[in-house]
């Protein structure tokens, strides 16, 4: 077979001849009858046999070919009168409004013609874009329109108007134009004029935008369906198409037998009505063609254009083979790049195995096993389908499996079931960014759902309250090595967004972290056998001494089992209660981390350590250690934590929100307080003694400080419900470490749940003069505008609730708004910018080789590759030449280095400037795109 020698350079569009429409036809269609008596279609029909087959059994008259091969072949009606194409609408106003009524020069004159026409050239030859043409051929006639005599014959013009759709009108004496007419005015239009209106004479005329002939899609487009009472029912374009036949039939008799004008206008109007809607259904100014069920048709432009159409739908959006979707559930043991699949999905979902001389006894023996071996033990894969080199599928059963794998030969190809460790792609959808689609390898389990480790959750945006996500099977080598090399959970634990660590513990995790490392409790040899257990390939260390002799072994002791050896850093945890003066080894909340050779020396782990986004030790670890190490310490850490949060019993109910009868009294008093000073800011506001702010009315200056004294009243009744719930509340520690909730959280669910807000402000919609019948007209107390003093263990009162609803409400709002909002943009980004790609010299051009961008982000770095958003971390560069001595020099246990990254202002980032001058003999391999 001979290689394509041949490339296409260019695509262009442009419309279709009458006489082009007839040579491509395979027959006039002539009748609105499509099938005879006995079911046959009729000749020259709308089905007729010409156009293609949808019936088996029946062969095409065109290509002799049955229904599986023939592609269809379009028919043309030939029409009575000439009919305007309602998609060129504009453009037809444009040229009948730039050209002269009389002649049809455009009406320019030759200099200023040849004028424009240099200037497209240029455009052209500068990579100009068709856009750009498109917008200077537009002025071109905007300019020409403007001229009230033709400069060539002198004819006075007529402003010409338009009715929608689709009638033309001269505005002096409001004569109608009608389709004819049209047509010979552009029919005028010499073809040197045609290219300084953006039109290229040599493959379209502006003439053929009113159309003498119909083409008729093939009978493939528009099949007719068999209904179960045996009749059958045609598609929208058919029915659409027998109306246009037939007043097409009855405008050509009328024509041709001298019928009044009057009569022969309204059926030329109606089959103008009837082409319109067949090309586009939901056109402006006309009512929509309906079945007798009152459904519209959905005719032309709506089976192509919008989210269902045929772009968008079918080939944008196809649904593909070698794909399984069912509901997700947790596994906290799973490794982070596993995924579990049920056993039904793993008999049905196959990869393509080569035979060879090497493999082919092995092939033998499960193909002879057949597709469903051993149903009641140990799974153990079968073999679906055999592919013989000529390329026949034999499908493998129970009964034929043993002959089938006497015949299998060298060259043959198996399609085997999932094992474990086969490299598959999970995905979640909406799919928002790269690691909503994320490769994982196979492990084959009971139950019939997928399930995965909960620290990926977080790309994937995952919950378990019924979500479902879908699974592919890779089909090829080259698919699986991109797959594994690139698209693995390790090789995505740090975001491309940020740079730091998506994927990291959650929840129970980082509470069972909390448990292990907090105050460093001792465990005895059963509890540490039992917090070890689930770690594969580990070994117990070397027992601490009590004063008396006695054995045990500590939480930080065990934690430091899964760092790396030579591993060392610093940072507070989240627990810190950003005291005045750190005591930083000392610190009597024990929150300042310092780990060395790999030992944790002091501090609790909690969010800031191992958690995703904010996880200090995480971080460092996929950074210096490479995303295997990464990938080991995460299942290490998590079944860790699991293991000591086992150990230790955790649990959390109403009853860890009650505060004692004096905490309650004290925020009840301090509520009060505010409330009285509130009645003051109202009482000065009234009086005109208020301050007002700089910048400010008067009004506004009096909701700035009573949203300010309501604030205060929340965040003390938040601290003095922490004060007495204390460290050891179940709530509490969760908060605290980061795992789950806030304590704004809890103390609105223990102390008062604050003052309400709508858009920034207090509540101050609602009946007239006031928020609700309860208060006074002119009420601006902290009551009456949506202050709630209760808590929500207490219980909101009727007024409170009504108001908290208000803030809710706003708050579903503004979510579902921002959801339509952000989807609608990522898809306009991703139209605009699907064509850029990075190439090898570090550029950033588009498909024709434009360049867009010098250098990637105008760094050259590769987010996910930066450290903060610089290309180095000097301080930990510093920390591995200097050891413990770089303490004392870089004062770094003063920064609290785990921040949400998430978060970081750009202000924050402190990019090492080339012009210093200092480091620039330093190479790194942080080049363009961070390859």
């Amino acid at each position: 077979m001979r290689g394509i020698t041949k490339r296409i350079g260019s695509i262009k569009f442009s419309c279709v001849s009458p006489e082009e429409i007839r040579k491509m036809s395979a027959t006039k269609v002539i009748t609105a009858d499509t099938y005879d008596d006995e079911g046959y279609p009729i000749e020259m029909g709308l089905m007729d046999l010409h156009m293609g087959v949808i019936e088996p059994g029946l062969r095409c008259k065109t290509c002799g070919c049955k229904v599986d091969e023939c592609p269809g072949h379009f028919g043309h009606i030939d029409l009575a009168l000439p009919v305007i194409h309602v998609g060129f609408i504009k453009d037809i106003k444009l040229m009948l409004e730039s050209t002269c009524r009389q002649c049809g020069r455009l009406m320019l004159s030759p200099d200023q013609i040849q004028a424009r026409l240099d200037s497209m050239e240029r455009m052209e030859e500068l990579g100009g874009d068709t856009i750009d043409v498109k917008n200077f051929s537009k002025e071109t006639a905007k300019d020409a329109s403007n001229k009230g005599i033709c400069p060539y014959c002198g004819t006075e013009q007529i402003k010409i108007k338009l009715d929608k759709p689709t009638t033309f009108r001269e505005v002096d004496d409001n004569h109608k134009l009608t389709p004819k007419e049209v047509r010979e005015r552009l029919e005028r239009i010499p073809d040197e004029d045609l290219m300084a209106l953006g039109m290229d004479p040599s493959t379209c005329r502006p003439e053929w935008m009113v159309l003498t002939a119909l083409a008729v899609p093939p009978v493939t487009v528009r099949p007719s369906i068999t209904l179960d009472s045996g009749d059958r029912s045609e598609d929208d374009l058919t029915h659409k198409l027998v109306d246009v036949l037939r007043i097409n039939q009855r405008l050509r008799e009328n024509r041709d037998a001298g019928a009044p004008q009057l009569i022969v206008e309204d059926l030329w109007e109606l089959l103008q009505y009837h082409i319109t809607t067949y090309f586009d259904n939901q056109t402006s100014g006309i009512p929509p063609a309906r079945h007798r069920s009152g459904r519209p048709l959905k005719t032309l432009a709506q089976r192509l254009k919008g989210k269902e159409g045929r772009f968008r739908s079918n080939l944008s959006g196809k649904r593909v083979n070698f794909s399984a979707r069912t509901v997700i559930s947790p596994d906290p043991l799973l490794s982070i790049n596993e995924v579990g699949v049920p056993v039904a999905a793993a008999r049905e979902l196959t990869v393509p195995v080569h035979v060879n001389e090497h493999n082919i006894e092995a092939i033998k023996v499960m193909v002879s096993r057949g597709p469903e071996p051993l149903e009641d033990g140990p799974y153990v894969p079968g073999v679906n389908y055999v592919i013989r080199s000529d390329g026949r599928r034999i499908r493998v059963t129970d009964r034929n499996a043993a002959d089938v794998a006497e015949a299998i030969e060298v060259d043959y190809s198996i399609e085997r079931q999932l094992v474990d460790g086969d490299v598959v792609l999970f995905n979640r959808q909406p799919s928002l960014h790269r690691m909503s689609m994320m490769a994982h390898r196979v492990r084959i389990m009971d139950g019939r759902t997928f399930r995965f480790n909960l620290c990926v959750c977080p790309p994937y945006n995952a919950d378990f309250d019924g979500d479902e996500m879908n699974l592919h099977v890779l089909q090829s080598d080259e698919a699986r090595a991109e797959a594994r090399i690139l698209m693995q959970v390790q090789e995505n634990i740090l975001s491309p967004r940020y740079g730091g660590p998506i994927i990291g513990a959650i929840h129970d995790y980082i509470t069972g972290a909390y448990f292990l490392t907090h105050n460093n409790p001792s465990f005895d040899l059963e509890q540490t056998t039992n917090i070890l257990s689930k770690i594969p390939d580990i070994e117990i260390p070397e027992p601490l001494k009590d004063g008396d002799g006695g054995e045990h072994w500590s939480g930080k002791q065990l934690f430091s089992m899964v760092l790396p050896d030579d591993f060392r850093t610093t940072f507070k945890a989240n627990i810190c209660q950003n005291c005045k003066v750190c005591k930083k080894e000392q610190c009597e909340y024990d929150a300042y981390v310092k780990i060395r050779g790999g030992r944790l020396l002091c501090g609790t782990i909690d969010v800031k350590g191992i958690g995703n986004s904010k996880g200090k030790i995480l971080d460092r670890i996929a950074r210096d250690y490479g995303s295997d190490r990464a990938c080991r310490f995460i299942n290490e850490v998590t079944r860790l934590s699991i293991g000591a949060l086992m150990n230790h019993g955790f649990s959390t109910g109403i009853d860890d929100e009650d505060i004692p009868p004096e905490a309650a009294l004290q925020i009840s008093n301090y509520n009060q307080e505010c409330i009285s000073k509130v009645s003051q800011l109202v009482e000065s506001y009234q009086d005109g003694t208020l301050d007002q702010m700089p910048g400010r009315s008067l009004r506004e200056t009096l909701e700035v400080e009573i949203m300010r004294v309501l604030g205060q009243a929340r965040d003390e009744a938040g601290r003095v419900a922490g004060k007495h719930l204390g460290m050891a509340n179940p709530a509490v520690i969760m908060a605290r470490a980061g795992a789950r909730g806030s304590m704004l959280n809890l103390s609105q669910m223990a102390g008062c749940v604050g003052q309400q807000a709508v858009r920034g402000e207090r509540l101050a919609r609602g009946y007239w003069n006031r928020t609700l019948p309860h208060f006074h007209k002119g009420d601006l107390g902290a009551y009456a505008r949506g202050f709630c003093s209760n808590s929500y263990k207490t219980g909101l009162s009727p007024t409170e609730f009504f108001f908290h609803s208000m803030g809710g409400r706003e708050g579903l709002v503004d979510t579902a708004v921002r959801t339509s909002r952000s989807g609608y943009m990522q898809r306009r980004l991703v139209s605009a910018l699907e064509d850029l790609k990075l190439t090898s010299d570090g550029t950033v051009r588009n498909t024709v080789g434009t360049v867009v961008q010098f250098k990637y982000g105008e760094d050259g770095v590769d987010p996910s590759r930066t450290v903060r958003g610089k290309a180095i971390d000097l301080d930990d560069l510093f920390a591995e030449v200097l050891g413990d001595d770089a303490d004392m020099l870089l004062h770094i246990e003063d920064k609290d280095e785990g921040e949400d990254y998430g978060a970081r202002e750009k202000d924050e980032m402190e990019f090492v400037e080339e012009e210093e001058g200092e480091f620039d003999d330093i190479e790194t391999d942080y080049d363009a795109g961070g390859e």
